[in-house]
């Protein structure tokens, strides 16, 4: 491992690039998730249809090829929209970290959409209507009453998309982001082991996900836990 000496550092910040890129990805697919599963299950044709179109063109399409069309598709439509306000602007380089999360939290929220949407159906309906039978009004009875027991439905697959958001992260090595994986391939270029350092690279990962795994059975466990006594 004396080869990687002077290389620890990049390693580390690269890793902190992952956990942002993670934690903004997560973020955006939640809430993207909540959205399209809510439109799917709502009375609305129209937000019906759009929810299905954002799914079959995200769960379709695959995702390195998002990942650029995002990329490049963004940065030409910004240049275009200042350039309305203002000619002299030849070009808007689209910053890759918030392209990259932008674009993983779209494809696993149509992921999520679908998740969300199952969970949200597995909810005891008599629930629902205790809750409205007790004057909740609409907001109250989504996030007191059927959020929570979505949540726990929903937990083993969102586990899921938790790890495929983490994998996902190496791609954006692909337009430019410094995370662990561009870093192993610079390093590569100076110490010419490319074996040593994608598996250097494989067990940073391993680890991550590893702890992913952990907390999510945690999460199951403690969501699940008043269950326990009607075994």
């Amino acid at each position: 491992m004396s080869l990687l000496d002077g290389w620890w550092d990049d390693f580390f910040f690269g890793l902190l690039t992952v956990l942002q890129v993670f934690a903004v990805a997560l973020a955006i697919a939640v809430a993207l998730g909540l959205l399209g599963a809510s439109a799917k299950l709502s009375n609305s044709r129209l937000l019906r249809a759009l929810a299905q179109v954002y799914t079959v063109v995200f769960r379709g399409a695959p995702e390195l090829l998002v990942l650029l069309l995002f990329y490049f598709g963004m940065a030409l439509t910004l240049t275009w929209f200042v350039q309305l306000f203002d000619p002299s602007v030849k070009f808007i380089d689209l910053p890759p970290f918030w392209a990259g999360s932008i674009a993983i939290g779209l494809i696993v929220g149509a992921y999520m959409t679908e998740t969300f949407r199952g969970a949200f159906l597995g909810v005891d309906r008599g629930h629902i209507e205790a809750a409205r039978a007790l004057s909740l009004n609409p907001y109250q009875v989504f996030w007191y009453v059927r959020v929570p027991q979505m949540w726990r439905l929903a937990l083993p697959n969102f586990g899921n998309h938790m790890l495929s958001i983490m994998k996902d992260t190496a791609l954006i090595s692909i337009i430019g982001l410094e995370e662990i994986l561009f870093v192993a391939k610079m390093a590569n270029s100076v110490v010419h082991r490319p074996f040593l350092l994608y598996v250097t690279v494989a067990m940073i990962y391993l680890a991550m996900t590893t702890v992913i795994t952990l907390v999510v059975g945690q999460l199951e466990v403690r969501a699940n836990r008043h269950l326990r006594g009607t075994r």
